[in-house]
């Protein structure tokens, strides 16, 4: 009877969340362990050929997944083209001159069609591409639960507004990060992404001509490629260190104030996570233990799961 009244509780409250209970409960590492056996070779090799001609795209794969998750989960819908009659993600704010690599998805995508066509979406795809290029990077790996399906639609304006910007403070980032279930932690160890890739001008100019919790030499480097008016396409790396490297050089920098974007200097800027950043400086295999761990929870995002959304045959448009 206890156990009854255990079961009917737990039922109930699956329902009232059911998208945790069930959507997430039906992605899993092996779901496509008969349906598609070459599919993790599949994206290794295509990551490993993107990677060498081009390092940094390890990194623009790692935030297409971001910037996808954040948006209505990580449903594949950042990869929609605009069209006469569709409105998709690439041109909301945080995406439009900036998001990029959707052609190496392109390429696994039709490989993998190729090889099992009609079974694998492009939201696990990208899912897996995001984890290939971390480690092919010197980052950590992990098991990427999958089994979500691709969305029908898409939404710029929540794009415009879900994603945190590189201006927000410290309150905004955990706010943000709250609303889709990521606590503290794994916002920061997230954040540790920024290890590795690049950012525009227009993303730091405020930070290094306004801000004043910045290296003064750290400060007149990044000037001299990002002037106060114009250039604002112009490149930087996130982390000076150690750009197309995936480690805990990241937040050595911010320790020592060198962090590029406002976002990440306010990770250390006498908060509440000081301690996290100061210890991840010195622990490296505390961060990738984190990162992993969070890049999985980050992934569980509201899938479409079931015979919700559809397996697109092509990334970039609805079937």
């Amino acid at each position: 009877m206890v156990s009854l009244s255990r079961n009917l509780i737990l039922a109930f409250l699956c329902f009232l969340l059911g998208f945790v209970c069930f959507s997430n409960a039906q992605l899993s590492a092996n779901f496509y362990g008969t349906s598609c056996r070459n599919l993790q070779t599949i994206v290794r090799n295509s990551m490993i050929q993107a990677v060498n001609r081009e390092a940094r795209l390890g990194a623009s794969i790692l935030r297409l997944f971001f910037h996808d998750c954040f948006v209505n989960g990580c449903d594949a819908s950042i990869l929609l083209d605009d069209t006469s009659t569709f409105t998709g993600e690439k041109n909301a704010n945080p995406n439009r001159n900036s998001a990029r690599g959707y052609e190496v998805i392109d390429t696994i995508k039709a490989q993998v069609e190729s090889a099992c066509p009609n079974v694998v979406s492009c939201a696990d795809i990208l899912a897996l591409a995001a984890r290939q290029g971390t480690v092919l990077l010197g980052g950590p790996s992990w098991a990427v639960p999958l089994g979500r399906r691709d969305a029908r639609t898409a939404s710029q304006s929540a794009a415009n507004t879900q994603i945190p910007a590189p201006s927000s403070s410290l309150s905004t980032l955990l706010s943000m990060f709250s609303a889709k279930g990521l606590n503290a932690r794994d916002m920061t160890a997230l954040s540790g992404s920024h290890t590795i890739g690049q950012a525009r001008c227009t993303t730091f100019r405020n930070r290094i001509y306004n801000d004043t919790n910045i290296d003064t030499q750290f400060a007149a480097t990044r000037r001299a490629g990002c002037p106060a008016s114009g250039g604002d396409a112009n490149l930087a790396p996130l982390d000076i260190q150690t750009p197309n490297r995936f480690d805990n050089d990241y937040y050595q920098n911010l320790v020592v104030r060198r962090g590029l974007l406002h976002s990440d200097q306010e990770l250390f800027n006498g908060g509440s996570q000081d301690a996290l950043v100061r210890s991840y400086s010195n622990n490296v295999a505390s961060f990738r233990s984190d990162f992993a761990a969070a890049m999985v929870k980050m992934g569980n995002i509201s899938p479409l799961t079931g015979t919700n959304g559809e397996i697109r045959t092509n990334c970039r448009a609805i079937n």
